[in-house]
């Protein structure tokens, strides 16, 4: 995989005729994983109407008890602000994302979420993807990439008026862009586990995309860091190797080489998860089933190691889906 001048680029070109969709994300875990922010900016814009395409500012705030809070506006794209070079994201008065800060006001439906946070970390980023082509390519049609995987965020988080103190707590950012969005897809990440002593992150991806009529396999790519160590399960082979399994509230991984085997079990009560639309350049809507305080059980084996079993009440899990009846509340 070659280097590229900056992964958090700007990927949306309004002189193409293309479908396209485009987001830049952060999410922060509370100590105890009882709370979680996660913000995004979206490009969407639809075929032969690039003029018209619409930068959307969104934030939701996860309490374990299950009252959270979810917030979105949308503006014209050009009202709006992506860089081309770095990390330089503004949505109107809405929401700002910087390579060492984000802010944010928010208002919809009577709620209002408005933060002021800084990034600290200066972790590789982590491309998942194992071929340049799968990155510049027509496939698959969604491209992922997190050019902040580890990140503590310091500042604040005012939601409907409660203020809430952030200091320190684990996140991270990444950057996702293309033609639409997987048909059926599993994300999920953590970088907070109980009793751990070796700073273990675990970000992996499972999806499905249609090729004409048809649906792909699963297909699966795992990547884990641990005791400052790297371990990608993301070659070509890897992919033909990994398993991943999907189901309504929880997503299972296995994979191994070289020595290096992973297995995670992440899920998710349906009180912890928001429902999100999640529209397509071609007009088909996809749910997003989101939770930023799903359960993991890792197994993990690594050379030179015993053994590993890690669990957390702090992973990310997004599910993706077309259907409609999943039986999660949609909030925006």
């Amino acid at each position: 995989m070659q280097e590229h001048a900056d992964w958090n680029a700007v990927r949306f070109d309004a002189q193409s005729n293309q479908g396209h969709v485009e987001s830049y994300f952060l999410k922060a875990n509370s100590p105890d994983g009882k709370q979680a922010l996660w913000i995004k900016a979206t490009i969407l814009a639809q075929p032969g109407r690039a003029s018209h395409a619409v930068a959307e500012a969104w934030a939701v705030m996860f309490h374990r008890d299950g009252d959270h809070v979810a917030v979105k506006q949308s503006i014209p794209c050009g009202e709006a602000s992506f860089s081309a070079e770095r990390l330089e994201v503004t949505v109107g008065p809405h929401l700002e994302i910087g390579e060492e800060m984000t802010r944010g006001d928010i208002e919809h439906a009577g709620h209002h979420v408005e933060w002021s946070l800084r990034m600290e970390g200066d972790a590789p980023p982590l491309v998942m993807y194992p071929a340049d082509w799968m990155y510049e390519g027509p496939f698959p049609k969604s491209k992922l990439v997190s050019p902040k995987p580890d990140l503590r965020l310091r500042g604040w988080v005012r939601v409907d008026g409660r203020k809430i103190d952030i200091d320190g707590w684990r996140g991270m950012q990444g950057h996702n862009w293309g033609r639409g969005h997987a048909d059926q897809y599993a994300w999920g990440h953590c970088n907070q586990w109980e009793h751990d002593d070796g700073e273990t992150l675990l970000e992996a991806v499972s999806g499905r995309v249609r090729v004409g009529p048809v649906l792909t396999p699963m297909m699966t790519l795992v990547f884990v860091r641990h005791d400052g160590r790297h371990y990608a399960m993301t070659s070509l082979m890897d992919l033909a190797r990994n398993r991943g399994e999907i189901h309504p509230r929880r997503w299972f991984i296995k994979a191994a080489a070289h020595g290096v085997a992973v297995e995670c079990d992440v899920s998710a009560q349906t009180a912890d998860m928001v429902g999100l639309y999640y529209a397509n350049p071609d007009g088909a809507m996809s749910y997003c089933l989101n939770s930023k305080l799903a359960n993991a059980r890792l197994h993990l084996v690594l050379p030179g190691h015993e053994p590993i079993d890690l669990t957390s009440r702090s992973a990310a899990l997004e599910l993706g889906t077309k259907d409609p009846d999943h039986g999660v509340r949609m909030y925006v």
